[in-house]
């Protein structure tokens, strides 16, 4: 018999593939976890880095970092594309290198992206809200609006720069039109001199009947009636046809039209990892339509009871793609590991635990759902507080987020402003107004920046 460690191999630092490496902290196993960022992403939080609430690094720790004390786990950077489950192979790819593991366990805990329902064009133009490029990019934009605003003469220009479109109507669709409200509304007023950014448009769009579905038809009234009261404009059984650079073209019951906007952002739809697709075929799993895998109850694959996946990626009893399913179904992948290095074992199967649902609107105002509890407004929102930041990853991190939300709560400030010349800039200042300077050339300090519609470096002439 081997006296080698057992070999356990991680796919993903998100939550699910984080919180498994660390349940296995005191186990006799070699860990490797794979991914391909060097951060683990609190995604929750990404639309207050999109709003400059918070810094990425607040919310995204290194992934290293987190683990450096725990001598059993070892961190490789890449980006999977193969997983061999007969021979026991994890290939990845990093600047063209390529690194195979092997394993004995496999947790594959990859996540999801968004999805476009078919439409991947309107990425270019609409970006999602699943990374930190993705966050970064739209701070450029939403930030950017404004001071192009500042220097157009035209008004339908101005208009079309102030108007801001959010797809979706869930959680971060929510959160997102919030804050782009309290932005507009709050903390930019004074501070510019040609226009006033209060008198921004923005506008929630979403194809359901209802504002957070899953929060039921009494918090989500609830939401819609704040949002508004807010000045946002929130139009429900609305389908999006179309997106380009200067707005999106939508259909509701009244028939098609248009809303010329600079800015969108989409929220609508998320898409599991292809890595479930390639376990799919190997082992004959069922793929759903949102390409997730079904597991089995014990969260594994069909004939192959090593491999476990997690989170997102993943299909079971209906259970909903949140944070606390991936934390949950990382900590149970882990107890099943060390409960086959003991001996044989009859495991219970996974059972979800919801500790409820949470969405902010604005300052001082959220929805809970909580069991058979419902709370809406001040205590909503001190739950909700208090929820994200027990989860935060660091006690340095928590103090700053903590900090950074009495500077936006409390006051009017937005610590996190910064959008670059690449990010803002460049081409698109030709774009909006370089009919003024006719002999205008991008700025010498990103004399690489796309500017040609490449996703995510396209600044404002992509959205």
């Amino acid at each position: 018999m081997s006296d080698r460690q057992h070999r356990v191999v991680i796919i993903g630092s998100g939550f699910g593939g984080l919180f498994a490496a660390r349940a296995l902290k005191r186990t006799d196993v070699q860990i490797t976890l794979i991914s391909d960022t060097t951060a683990h992403l609190f995604q929750p939080l990404l639309y207050q880095v999109a709003t400059g609430i918070l810094s990425e690094g607040e919310i995204a720790p290194s992934t290293r970092e987190v683990l450096a004390r725990q001598k059993n786990a070892r961190v490789l950077l890449g980006r999977v594309a193969r997983i061999d489950v007969e021979r026991r192979l994890v290939t990845s790819y990093v600047l063209g290198e390529e690194t195979v593991t092997e394993y004995d366990s496999l947790i594959v805990a990859a996540g999801a992206g968004q999805s476009y329902f078919g439409n991947d064009q309107y990425a270019e133009f609409a970006p999602g809200m699943k990374s930190i490029d993705d966050a970064l990019e739209l701070r450029g934009r939403i930030f950017g609006a404004f001071e192009l605003a500042e220097l157009a003469d035209d008004p339908a220009v101005r208009e079309r720069l102030q108007t801001f479109v959010v797809v979706g109507a869930g959680p971060t669709g929510v959160e997102m039109a919030g804050q782009i409200s309290e932005l507009s509304r709050r903390t930019l007023k004074h501070q510019f001199r040609s226009i006033d950014p209060a008198t921004s448009r923005i506008l929630l769009l979403d194809a359901a009947p209802q504002v957070l579905p899953s929060f039921g038809s009494h918090l989500g009234g609830r939401a819609q009636s704040r949002l508004e009261g807010m000045g946002v404009e929130v139009l429900l059984g609305t389908k999006v046809v179309g997106v380009d650079a200067d707005g999106v073209d939508i259909e509701d019951a009244a028939g098609r039209r248009r809303i010329e906007a600079a800015t969108k952002v989409w929220a609508a739809g998320v898409q599991a990892s292809p890595l479930a697709k390639v376990l799919a075929e190997q082992t004959g799993a069922d793929l759903d339509r949102a390409g997730r895998i079904a597991v089995r109850d014990d969260l594994t694959l069909p004939g192959h009871p090593e491999i476990y996946v997690v989170g997102d990626m993943a299909t079971l009893k209906g259970y909903p793609g949140v944070a606390q399913v991936a934390i949950q179904g990382g900590r149970y992948a882990a107890a099943r590991i060390r409960e086959r290095l003991t001996g044989p074992a009859d495991p219970a199967p996974f059972a979800y635990k919801d500790k409820g649902s949470m969405a902010t609107i604005s300052r001082f105002s959220a929805v809970a759902s909580i069991g058979n509890l419902r709370f809406s407004g001040f205590i909503a929102w001190v739950l909700w507080l208090a929820i994200h930041l027990v989860y935060i990853i660091g006690f340095k991190s928590r103090i700053t987020t903590l900090l950074h939300w009495a500077i936006s709560f409390v006051g009017r400030g937005r610590s996190e402003r910064v959008a670059t010349m690449q990010q803002v800039l460049a081409r698109n200042i030709i774009d909006e107004i370089g009919h003024k300077y006719p002999d205008a050339s991008p700025a010498p300090s990103a004399p690489d920046a796309p500017g040609s519609g490449e996703p995510g470096a396209s600044g404002l002439r992509a959205g």
